[in-house]
């Protein structure tokens, strides 16, 4: 990964960890950050009410090139559905809960929670 790679890298877990602190003061309890696998990867596994909740964070320094919530489109649902399922599959004592799947979008110093942004996508 080269210098462009890293910085980007950085900028995208310090705009994660203002995701989480976000969903804390909302009152989510944070159960995971990053979890990864085979699968793929989840931002933020949390615990809201009575949900599981999955959540994707997507960062832009600006909407000039789009909403960072539109780069989370059907191929990135499947896999953090697949990437769920093993979690919920490795960690049984929240398989009764429901799942909700969530979207954080930080545009510029703007944060959107979009709250049940997609259903569970079976293959």
């Amino acid at each position: 990964m080269g210098i462009r790679g890293n910085r980007n890298c950085a900028i995208g877990k310090d705009y994660e960890e203002k995701a989480a602190e976000y969903l804390v003061r909302q009152g989510m309890k944070i159960l995971c950050r990053n979890f990864r696998c085979r699968q793929g990867e989840i931002d933020v596994i949390g615990l809201q009410g009575e949900y599981l909740v999955f959540v994707e964070v997507k960062f832009r320094a600006s909407a000039a090139g789009g909403f960072p919530e539109e780069a989370v489109g059907w191929q990135k649902q499947k896999r953090i559905c697949r990437t769920a399922l093993y979690y919920l599959y490795t960690h049984p004592a929240y398989e009764t809960r429901p799942v909700r799947y969530d979207v954080v979008a930080v545009c510029g110093g703007r944060i959107r929670w979009y709250k049940d942004a997609f259903e569970h996508h079976n293959e």
